[in-house]
């Protein structure tokens, strides 16, 4: 059943050290602050929390728990939460500078200042999602919106945000060149760039952005008994897996699970930076499958967490993503079916092929005792990819 896992992982191990990134960068007020926001709009609600007993007993875990993120606020990842969020911010700190006053998050939701808000234009790159929440929340709030993507983005994911009502910009580079466009032109147009990686003298948003985040993260929490012994977090450029990261060490303290951060081979800055020892970029020559896992650049921001947190980084090849998101599908463990995006299943995946070899078991501290938190970022985003998927096919 597992015999398309029995893939050799790259691995290289963190520096996990008591810090104070998990607090400083992102503070228990500003996951407290986001919460209090997300959980007050409209459509909000938990999203599942779905137990993989039957493939944990196959693969030899103690508990499997994966948090489906495709329900969130009808968008279909967990970015509902933080593009959306960050968008809100934004137009309360530069409401709030042309007013003279301080605006309110709640006024801005309810729509006291659609007017100003028409003349706050508000970019980002995506390759896909962010770029979806970021359309989302500028419909809601009545700013124009413009999203860059780049060339292998599909048009099906280009397709969902127009129908936001966002300007879909598409360049032939990659994703970091997309980044790169957006922060040229929003410097020339005073628009306002929302994104969801960090550089130099460009933290609010990115903040923002990873404690919209700590809705979900607080949601496990809440649910969950006793803690994880382990969290296996997709990579990207980082946000996702700092977030987490630091919501279960302020949750949990010194009983916060191992930080295990998976990547594709094709797009691994952060296993890079793990083994340089500080944040690195990667050079993308190809594509990978997982579409929102394809980024070179790592967060500053996001860095400094798991650089303290993360104490394992693993890469996976693309030819385990489509047999895990049919794995999940077609409830091939006898556990509840789940839909997935190619991205949702990095950590599965990983999961998984380390399984396979009593190695990388014991490398991992992986046993029957372990109990393993996984978290499905998103559901199905694009459906012909699914589709393809689906049909047997692992490059849509």
């Amino acid at each position: 059943m597992f015999e398309q896992f029995a893939v050799a992982l790259r691995h290289t191990a963190g520096n996990p050290k008591t810090g104070e990134a998990a607090r400083r960068v992102l503070s228990e007020l500003d996951f407290s602050n986001a919460c209090a926001e997300i959980t007050a709009w409209d459509g909000y609600a938990e999203t599942p929390l779905v137990s993989l007993a039957g493939l944990a007993g196959r693969i030899g875990a103690g508990r499997i728990d994966y948090k489906h993120e495709g329900p969130r606020f009808g968008l279909g990842s967990f970015k509902a939460l933080g593009g959306s969020y960050a968008a809100l911010r934004v137009l309360q700190r530069e409401l709030s500078r042309q007013l003279g006053q301080e605006v309110s998050l709640e006024d801005i939701r309810k729509g006291a200042h659609k007017a100003a808000c028409a003349g706050i234009t508000l970019v980002s790159a995506t390759d896909g999602n962010h770029g979806r929440s970021l359309a989302w929340g500028c419909q809601r709030f009545g700013a124009p919106c413009r999203i860059y993507i780049h060339a292998e983005v599909s048009e099906g994911r280009a397709e969902a945000m127009r129908d936001l009502g966002a300007e879909v910009i598409r360049i032939a580079g990659d994703y970091d060149d997309s980044v790169l466009l957006a922060k040229k032109e929003a410097e020339e147009n005073g628009w306002f760039v929302v994104s969801d990686t960090s550089w130099e003298g460009y933290t609010e948003p990115p903040r923002d952005v990873m404690a919209g985040y700590g809705v979900m993260t607080r949601e496990v929490c809440e649910a969950l008994e006793q803690a994880p012994t382990h969290v296996f977090l997709q990579g990207g450029v980082g946000g996702l897996a700092a977030s987490v990261a630091a919501g279960l060490r302020q949750y949990y303290g010194a009983k916060a699970p191992r930080v295990v951060i998976v990547e594709p081979e094709l797009a691994a800055c952060l296993f890079d930076s793990a083994r340089n020892g500080k944040a690195t970029n990667f050079a993308i020559r190809e594509e990978t499958i997982m579409a929102g896992l394809s980024c070179g650049e790592p967060s500053g921001m996001a860095w400094e967490i798991l650089a303290e947190e993360a104490a394992d980084f693993l890469t996976i090849p693309d030819s385990i993503v489509a047999p895990a998101v049919r794995l999940l599908a077609n409830a091939e463990s006898g556990d509840p079916a789940v839909e997935a995006g190619e991205s949702a299943v990095a950590g599965l995946a990983a999961l998984i092929a380390a399984c396979q070899s009593a190695e990388m078991k014991k490398t991992l501290g992986l046993d029957e005792g372990s109990r393993v938190l996984l978290i499905g970022s998103e559901g199905v985003t694009d459906p012909a990819i699914f589709a393809a998927i689906m049909e047997g096919k692992d490059h849509g």
